[in-house]
């Protein structure tokens, strides 16, 4: 994955971010810029990214390995040309099919903890639909979203059709799970003392675990050699 670092950090305890990560990227909006970045290096090193390894590193053996994104964003298609992203991220996917991953984003904003399908190719999202037109793993899908929201969780997609997609009715039971151009949940979590104790490790594994039953429909629905296939 081609914005992604890799995590080569031995296994170590984590104990929470850096006191000043959320408070780097207040700054970091104000001055973004290669100099501002480089000036302040380790603080970015020693608040953010070495906390967010060993906070990978501590629960790969649970959620799998995971990959922490490069701060370099990619200026080449946007007009807006500021050189760094305003929030750390990372995530662990699936090996090779790409049909859900888990995610974790901290920002000024605080600690965002998501998982599921963000962006499918045409053929998977085909799947999806075929999956959620189903009797069976069409109202099973239904419960989990509900479920999730009941916890807190924002339930939805990054993007959707304004009707119904091509070849389903406008009134189908799931029209709203149909528009959807994948299914993504995510826990917000605002910035506070917590995030620089283990009170932040908790809150990752207590969201991911939430989203597992999402991932594990995916998994049996959308997966290439899934049920659907």
């Amino acid at each position: 994955m081609a914005d992604v670092e890799t995590n080569d950090q031995p296994t170590a305890r984590f104990g929470g971010f850096g006191p000043g990560a959320t408070r780097y990227y207040e700054e970091l909006a104000a001055n973004n810029t290669r100099e501002w970045f480089h000036a302040n290096r380790r603080w970015y090193e020693d608040d953010v990214r070495a906390p967010l390894e060993h906070l990978l590193a501590d629960l790969a053996g649970e959620f799998g390995e995971g990959k922490v994104f490069r701060p370099n964003r990619d200026t080449r298609f946007s007009k807006d040309k500021s050189p760094y992203k305003t929030a750390a991220a990372a995530v662990i996917e699936r090996a090779g099919d790409g049909a859900h991953s888990l995610y974790l984003q901290l920002s000024a904003d605080g600690l965002m903890v998501a998982g599921g399908a963000y962006m499918l190719p045409s053929d998977l999202l085909a799947r999806m639909r075929a999956a959620i037109d189903d009797d069976r793993a069409g109202p099973e899908l239904e419960r989990i979203v509900a479920h999730l929201r009941e916890r807190g969780a924002t339930a939805g997609a990054h993007d959707e059709l304004k009707t119904a997609p091509r070849g389903y009715p406008k009134d189908h039971p799931r029209i709203e799970l149909l528009r959807w151009k994948g299914v993504i949940a995510w826990f917000d979590h605002p910035p506070g003392p917590w995030l620089s104790t283990g009170e932040a490790r908790d809150r990752v594994v207590e969201g991911w675990r939430a989203i597992a039953p999402l991932n594990a429909w995916l998994d049996t629905n959308v997966r290439p050699g899934g049920r659907a296939g």
